[in-house]
């Protein structure tokens, strides 16, 4: 592990450079990828990485990439979509029948893609709901807006109806569909820093908080509880759970579910 003087120096210049805050994440986690990282760059030090990451901003580009951190897919954890599909949205259109949702934490894209897929099928196309997409990382959000290309792991879990009508393929790389595209406001944001947009009916945030202090958690969740409207339902990871949850506010409907009551 690093002395607490060299993480100290570690986290104000990544703040200096890349805007990200350091103290949000899990202290013991991100010295060991930060380490890693070092180690790779084939820098001596982190004064070296640091002085020649100010004046390359490839360099730059690949710190901000490697701390905002991208693992996604379509349909991840395909047993959540389908209760999505067949319960939550349902349940939510109840209510009204344009729906206003948010994927944060988009990644490349993945997600809000799923999204707009099965809203697009419960309600049809013609039928415009608000599908917010952000993320902190640049280059990210740029991939997702260009509706990919994605491979083949990528789509795995997109069935196969869905696939042929949502997306382009070519050489066993996958594109949305500009149409499919058109659903979705891409927008750069920090969940840490930035305001929220509200009366959201679904906010999807999966597998994107399991880096943070649990600290930082509880205030997260707190902001997507605003967020949300009466009846309004955040989706998380399938291996996530919301800590004080009713001391929130929220109502567990389900695993990976939690409701904003009326």
């Amino acid at each position: 592990m690093m002395q607490q003087l060299e993480y100290d120096f570690i986290k104000r210049e990544i703040l200096s450079l890349t805007g990200i805050d350091l103290n949000n994440y899990k202290s013991e986690q991100m010295q060991r990828r930060l380490n890693s990282f070092l180690l790779r760059s084939g820098e001596s030090d982190w004064r070296n990485l640091f002085s020649a990451t100010r004046s390359d901003p490839v360099a730059l580009s690949k710190l901000r990439d490697f701390l905002t951190i991208n693992v996604s897919s379509f349909f991840r954890d395909l047993p959540k979509y389908e209760i999505l599909q067949q319960t939550i949205l349902p349940m939510l259109q109840k209510d009204r029948s344009t729906l206003r949702v948010w994927s944060a934490g988009c990644s490349q894209g993945q997600e809000p893609y799923s999204l707009a897929m099965i809203l697009t099928e419960a309600t049809g196309s013609h039928r415009r709901h608000y599908i917010l997409a952000s993320d902190l990382d640049y280059s990210a959000l740029a991939w997702a807006k260009a509706g990919g290309p994605y491979s083949a792991t990528d789509v795995a879990n997109v069935p196969l109806q869905l696939r042929q009508r949502y997306l382009n393929s070519q050489n066993n790389r996958y594109c949305a569909h500009e149409n499919l595209q058109k659903l979705i406001t891409f927008k750069q944001h920090n969940l840490l820093a930035d305001p929220f947009e509200g009366n959201f009916d679904l906010i999807v945030c999966r597998n994107v908080v399991i880096y943070f202090t649990a600290l930082v958690k509880e205030r997260l969740y707190n902001r997507f509880y605003q967020a949300l409207r009466p009846g309004g339902v955040l989706f998380v990871g399938g291996t996530e759970i919301v800590n004080k949850a009713s001391e929130i506010g929220f109502e567990t409907i389900g695993v990976s579910f939690y409701r904003r009551p009326y």
